[in-house]
């Protein structure tokens, strides 16, 4: 099993992959390429999200990076927040 850290002293995500909020499918665009390091939210708002397999609500402001590996789903229902990226390296 791979380790859970993530070295982020470069500062750089590789790509953000825009996420569509789903509340029964893992939707950051994790694969083998793609190791998720975190989230923007472009529009603040609650985000509900899954880390480690607990759900979150977290309201954040406009043009926010959420660094917080481990997400796999932004839910549909409770987000109001838009414009969410996963961060991947």
């Amino acid at each position: 099993m791979a380790a859970n850290y993530v070295d982020l002293s470069s500062g750089l995500a590789r790509d953000w992959i825009p996420v569509t909020p789903n509340n029964s499918t893992d939707n950051m665009g994790i694969s083998a390429q793609n190791q998720v390091i975190g989230f923007y939210v472009t529009v603040g708002g609650a985000v509900v999200f899954t880390v480690d397999g607990t759900d979150r609500t977290v309201t954040f402001p406009s043009n926010f990076y959420v660094t917080c590996s481990n997400v796999t789903r932004i839910k549909a229902t409770g987000t109001t927040a838009t414009g969410i990226h996963s961060l991947v390296i």
